[in-house]
């Protein structure tokens, strides 16, 4: 039997895009823990308790999103479920899209190639495939040069490594914007003092998986956050 829990009424509502008996996607917001962690002592509110708040049941996260990436992230209803959709995850039959904001002219598409060495030490394979959405060229000066150029690219991580997106758009020299510690501080500074920008600009847009009681492929999508639609329009972008 399902734990019903008693919803508050100060919450605010998450973005449901799914919901079933078994599992529920959310449009998380940038900023927002999926749960909690020793090493985020600066907050009280969790994706998991604030999801369970206003559906009034339990719920289990089956994937990692980071605290600031937005966009879809599914939970589970029952264990049964959790193993399920997990194991998609573990089995890369997951088929996951971002979109990100990003520092300079990408190429037309990509593979990033790039091991990752996790907090453990241990360094593992990590792949990231890509391809540029769009450019914009805009009137902003910017160390030696008189203008300033963005991509939005489209992203597929192959592997999901911690930060792994991140790490890789840094490597390649087109660090995703807003990105702290991984991205550029000076386009941070820029970003937070013409624009007044404190997010980062990454955005898990749609997910491809099996349902994990019918098996029928499932394909989500989450609308773009305020701030990627204010930046967007804001450097140009025509998406």
């Amino acid at each position: 039997m399902e734990e019903v829990i008693q919803v508050p009424q100060d919450s605010t509502p998450l973005e449901i895009l799914y919901e079933d008996g078994v599992m529920v996607a959310i449009n998380k917001p940038n900023g927002l823990l999926v749960h909690r962690s020793p090493i985020a002592t600066n907050t009280n509110t969790f994706a998991v308790q604030e999801l369970r708040n206003q559906i009034g049941l339990k719920v289990s996260p089956a994937h990692r999103l980071d605290r600031k990436t937005s966009g879809i992230l599914l939970f589970a209803l029952n264990p049964e479920s959790l193993t399920q959709l997990q194991s998609q995850f573990e089995n890369r039959t997951v088929d996951k899209t971002y979109h990100a904001i990003v520092r300079g002219y990408t190429e037309d598409e990509g593979i990033i190639d790039y091991p990752l060495t996790n907090d453990k030490g241990k360094t593992q394979e990590a792949i990231t495939r890509y391809k540029t959405l769009e450019r914009t060229e805009i009137p902003v000066p910017f160390g030696k040069h008189a203008t300033s150029r963005y991509s939005l690219v489209e992203v597929y991580p192959e592997t999901g490594r911690m930060h792994q997106i991140r790490k890789h758009f840094a490597h390649i020299l087109h660090p995703i914007i807003g990105d702290r510690p991984h991205g550029c501080n000076k386009q941070n500074k820029l970003f937070l003092e013409k624009w007044n920008l404190t997010e980062m600009l990454l955005h898990a847009i749609e997910i491809e998986l099996e349902h994990p009681v019918s098996g029928e492929k499932i394909k989500l999508k989450a609308d773009y956050q305020s701030e990627f639609k204010r930046m967007l329009e804001s450097l140009g972008f025509s998406v």
